[in-house]
């Protein structure tokens, strides 16, 4: 399995930006899918997650209805929609695929991880 994450970016407080996933190598929709992020000296923290169908949805509290996780199995992707930025969501940006488990918050419950993409928003 490969995911492949991209759209970070620098943006400033208060805008948007969008991250994808692209996911290879075994079928899409068996995997429950989620972003992660890791700011500098921080563990890396849940932020959303997305049923195998893709009709539920899970997200962190610090979301508070500024993100949105959605994905496409016609094209083994997930997307990220981020609006109402601040500084401290500035971190590298992870996606993350899990056969086992549906909208898992931990990071060991997940098996197949994309490289991260880094996400800087600016005061």
């Amino acid at each position: 399995v490969q995911l492949q994450a991209s759209g970070g970016g620098l943006v400033q407080a208060g805008g948007s930006l969008r991250l994808s996933c692209a996911f290879s190598g075994r079928p899409f929709s068996n995997y429950g899918m989620g972003w992660f992020r890791q700011a500098p000296r921080k563990e890396r923290e849940y932020v959303a997650s997305v049923s195998r169908n893709g009709r539920s949805t899970d997200y962190a509290a610090f979301v508070k209805g500024r993100f949105t996780i959605s994905r496409d199995n016609a094209k083994n992707t997930i997307d990220l929609q981020m609006n109402s930025l601040n500084p401290e969501d500035t971190a590298v940006y992870y996606c993350a695929g899990s056969i086992y488990y549906t909208f898992a918050r931990s990071p060991d419950e997940y098996e197949y991880w994309g490289q991260g993409t880094l996400v800087t928003v600016s005061s």
